[in-house]
């Protein structure tokens, strides 16, 4: 499976995002990870779906975009009108029958539909969704800000996951080429990653050595 990279733009310039989308895109980056917080279900408020369309304009990768937030039901239309191309919900804010609905009319759209947990949330938990996922999303870090140093029990989560699920598994939060590797080797195949890209004055190495950190 290939490991693919999505910068997530949590960390980026919001003065200039259209430069530091492009900048990502020559370095090589798969997909852009959009976070999405209500202030409710996470303590941070970040963007809606205005911006997310004006990201739509300025770049042909795919947007994933995670919806940190209460009642997703209400808003994932919303997103989807303005250019996302996936769309992950947290298992925390749905029921199992919530997620079918939400999942049926995404894939009637063409959007592919992931759900995401928490730390303190046991993997077992997504169980009764992986026959309805196109993706799964590890959080790695505890949500609502960037920055955060990863928690390395995400790792046993990941190998649990891939031994029953056979499409991507995300792992968003403190993600370095170190963390990657463990990551990749975990079964791991989409890797968020935020400060340590933007920040990065090399992007285009960066994203080469996370992409090979598991060989």
């Amino acid at each position: 499976m290939k490991i693919k990279i999505a910068p997530s733009i949590l960390s980026a310039d919001f003065s200039d995002l259209k430069s530091e989308l492009k900048r990502m895109e020559k370095s090589g980056a798969d997909l852009f990870h959009i976070d999405v917080m209500d202030g409710h279900f996470v303590p941070n408020i970040t963007i809606g779906p205005v911006v997310v369309q004006s990201l739509r304009k300025s770049t042909c990768l795919p947007l994933d975009v995670h919806l940190m937030i209460e009642h997703p039901e209400k808003y994932v239309d919303s997103f989807v009108e303005a250019g996302s191309d996936m769309i992950t919900v947290h298992e925390e804010t749905v029921s199992l029958n919530g997620f079918k609905k939400i999942a049926a009319g995404l894939r009637k759209k063409g959007i592919k539909a992931g759900i995401s947990f928490n730390p303190p949330t046991a993997a077992k938990r997504i169980d009764k969704f992986l026959p309805f996922l196109d993706f799964v999303l590890v959080m790695s870090v505890n949500p609502g800000f960037g920055g955060q140093k990863f928690i390395p029990s995400s790792i046993p989560k990941v190998i649990y996951l891939r031994s029953k699920f056979k499409g991507d598994i995300s792992v968003d939060g403190g993600i370095n080429e170190e963390v990657a590797g463990r990551l990749i080797n975990a079964g791991a195949s989409i890797l968020v990653s935020g400060s340590y890209l933007f920040k990065s004055k090399t992007p285009k190495f960066t994203i080469e050595r996370m992409r090979n950190a598991g060989i």
